[in-house]
């Protein structure tokens, strides 16, 4: 793993807590988020919410 892959590992993880944040403190947001049936409908809610958990950290 390159520095920069780690880097966009971190990032990426750092995303997905914010993400669980968010949720955990919002009912409405939770339940938006649970009604979400694929993976591209969680990624697309969560770039709505400002968060980039769409990319994997290996790629460019």
């Amino acid at each position: 793993m390159s520095k920069k892959d780690y880097e966009m590992f971190l990032f990426k993880i750092d995303q997905l807590n914010q993400l669980v944040e968010l949720i955990n403190n919002s009912p409405e947001k939770y339940k938006l988020f649970i009604r979400s049936k694929t993976h591209n409908e969680v990624v697309k809610l969560a770039k709505q919410w400002g968060f980039e958990i769409g990319k994997r950290w290996g790629e460019s």
